[in-house]
């Protein structure tokens, strides 16, 4: 069958979960095309959203914690998010090809979209959610999802109680080549990226982007004399040029390398909980949680905790302990295990599976027909001009309250003061403007 998968290239995470689903699938014979939700929106609003986004995390966390308990509050999306959202949903569907039997969404902002569409019946093949993170924020559930893909029972239980349809747990998706490793693999990563025998390594890892007290954790690792720090700061060429100066010796910018690199350190810090932890699970490297970005950096962690395949460590007076014992101690071996065990055995219990199954259950039902473009009134084929400056200001008003939960930067509308005068007052205005990465075509068809 065919299948469409929707994410978001916020962060790396959402497209990291979507290009292993992919994988999957066609290894199993399916075709495949992925989109980028963020390349759909009209006026470049998703690019800019994701912009906006980044630029929170890094000059004012606190105010995109403050959106993420904001919507956690108020169960979900708010107006000018769902404004933005339906400006989406007819490209969206004009996107799926005729023959696409299932439809997969790695992104809660493209949830609430394919919802919306089933429940209007213009999607009429099954919508399923793939929950990325260990904890689930409200967003994660839309109303119109026929199933919910968790990957441990912990945020499957929340998403139940949120109630969200269909939950099944069916493991993490992690690229194969993060597994524990092998005989002589251990030194040979070691010697790859110049670490030495019988010294301890601490991973330190803070997404694609490279957000949070990095520097500051950095120092406190190596401070504290249990093991030597090693960096990795994603798409951050400035923080990479900062650890240097501050004299830390073992710095990586982005790498596809990372399973040497997991292989090659004795304990991984992180500050997010997303996939980078899922892949040191798969590799059998402990992990602990510190000193965490706001918002969904901060749920992850107590739900890791609760699960029992990390340590959350909530001061600095805890880290030493914490990372002899993950190194050397019980801790480690327990925290090995049940990071391994969230992996099924069988392939036919993962996503991809689910998936599959999915499309099986509902009788092989086909897309609704697009709708044809709009006309404009007395001159028949012509397209309509649509309010430019009404759909520009809607764009305007639902990005700049475009954040929240799991990195998916979709918020409230009655936070837009909050983070205009969080624009105005803490974010230089000749800082560059960055973007996300993963950007490039939005469709990317496997055969």
């Amino acid at each position: 069958m065919r299948v469409s998968i929707v994410s978001a290239s916020i962060g790396a995470g959402h497209d990291g979960a979507a290009a292993e689903l992919a994988r999957r699938l066609t290894a199993d014979g399916h075709t495949v095309d992925r989109w980028d939700l963020l390349d759909l929106f009209p006026a470049r609003a998703g690019r800019a959203a994701s912009s906006l986004y980044h630029r929170l995390l890094d000059h004012a966390p606190w105010a995109y914690q403050r959106i993420y308990t904001g919507t956690e509050r108020a169960g979900g999306a708010g107006p000018a998010a769902r404004a933005l959202l339906r400006t989406v949903q007819n490209r969206v569907l004009r996107a799926l090809p005729a023959d696409t039997g299932a439809v997969v969404s790695t992104y809660p902002g493209a949830s609430h979209v394919l919802g919306r569409l089933r429940l209007a019946g213009e999607l009429t093949i099954p919508a399923l959610t793939y929950m990325t993170d260990f904890s689930v924020h409200p967003l994660w559930v839309a109303r119109g999802i026929d199933q919910h893909l968790a990957v441990h029972e912990v945020p499957a239980a929340q998403a139940r109680a949120l109630g969200a349809a269909e939950v099944q747990v069916s493991g993490p998706v992690t690229d194969p080549r993060f597994r524990p490793p092998r005989d002589g693999e251990r030194a040979a990563a070691r010697e790859q990226f110049g670490l030495l025998s019988g010294v301890r390594y601490a991973l330190l890892v803070a997404g694609s982007w490279g957000v949070g007290p990095v520097r500051q954790v950095a120092a406190e690792i190596r401070a504290c004399g249990v093991a030597v720090p090693v960096v990795v700061c994603g798409r951050n060429q400035a923080l990479a040029r900062q650890l240097a100066a501050d004299g830390i010796e073992h710095v990586h910018g982005w790498t596809d390398d990372m399973p040497n690199l997991m292989w090659a350190c004795d304990v991984m810090v992180q500050n997010a909980g997303g996939l980078t932890s899922l892949e040191a699970f798969a590799s059998g490297l402990p992990v602990v949680s510190y000193r965490c970005i706001p918002g969904h950096g901060a749920a992850n962690p107590a739900a890791l905790d609760e699960a029992g395949v990390a340590l959350w460590i909530r001061d600095a007076a805890g880290l030493p302990a914490a990372l002899e014992d993950l190194m050397e101690g019980r801790a480690g071996i327990r925290h090995r295990a049940s990071g391994l065990s969230l992996f099924p055995a069988d392939p036919a219990l993962g996503p991809a599976a689910a998936i599959a199954g999915a499309r099986l259950s509902a009788g092989r039902p086909a897309v609704s027909a697009p709708r044809p473009a709009p006309h404009a009134p007395g001159k028949p084929g012509a397209p309509a001009r649509r309010p430019v400056v009404r759909l520009a200001a809607t764009c305007a008003a639902a990005t700049a309250v475009w954040a929240s939960a799991v990195g998916t930067a979709v918020a409230t509308g009655h936070h837009a003061p909050v983070l205009l005068r969080a624009l105005e007052h803490r974010i230089d205005p000749d800082a560059r403007n960055t973007s996300g990465p993963g950007g490039g075509s939005s469709r990317v068809r496997m055969p």
